[in-house]
This record gives C-alpha cells, structure tokens and sequence, in this order.
C-alpha cells in the first residue's frame, strides 16, 4: 500500500518523517512467534506535539490505541506475521507533525544473526 514500508530483522531500527496535516501513515513489520517487538515513538514538532497511534496484530485485531499522544513505549510479544503501526494526524487541519519513532526486535531467531554476519567481512576503515 501507499506509504507503506518494511524495516529489516535487525535489532533496532529508527525512523523520523513529517507527517501531513490530515493524513494517516501505516507501516509493517514481520515478526515470528514468541519474539518482542517493542516500539517508541515522540512527536518532535507540531502544534500539540500529539498524534494518534494504532498498533494492530496479523490478524487485524487493535493491540495499543493512543488518542492524541506526544509519545509512547510499548511492547507486545508476537505471533507469526505483519505487525501494522500508524500514525493518525487526520484530527488536524492545519498542522503537520515530525514524528521519531524506534523499533526493537527481541528473539528474532537465525535471521537476526544473520544480519548481523555481514559484520566480519568487513575490517578496518572499510567499516
């Protein structure tokens, strides 16, 4: 879908984007059971520093819902599947917001050590 991404199975991935006055941006991440997927976000800059966030399960279901919040911490253990967390600015008309947020991957099992493999191939000031 439009505006959507996915962010890889690392440890700890950070995003910050602008988000529109009116608008509403969703983003996916896989996860496998019985890992821990912990995200915080903070609205960094807007009228009211606040926004509405949705975190949703695989099967849709509405794990998390902050009204008009300047930030959060939250952390679910999953099941196997496509986690959806948005960012909700529609209330506002007239004003965007910057938004930061971070991801933690906890258990994320053989792939997360395989990013992290790439590390040994490369010495010195290559890294």
């Amino acid at each position: 879908p439009p505006g959507a991404a996915e962010f890889s199975p690392s440890l700890d991935s950070d995003f910050t984007f602008t988000l529109p006055a009116g608008r509403k941006e969703c983003f996916y991440q896989p996860m496998r059971k019985e890992a821990s997927l912990e995200l915080e976000y903070q609205v960094l800059d807007g009228a009211g520093l606040d926004v509405d966030f949705h975190l949703l399960s695989p099967k849709g279901e509405t794990l998390v819902f902050d009204e008009r919040k300047s930030d959060g911490v939250h952390t679910v253990e999953t099941e196997d599947g496509d986690y959806m967390f948005c960012f909700d600015n529609t209330f506002s008309t007239i004003s965007e917001k910057v938004i930061f947020f971070e991801l933690i991957l906890d258990n994320m099992g053989e792939d997360g050590q395989d990013q992290e493999d790439w590390k040994k191939y490369v010495t010195g000031t290559d890294l």
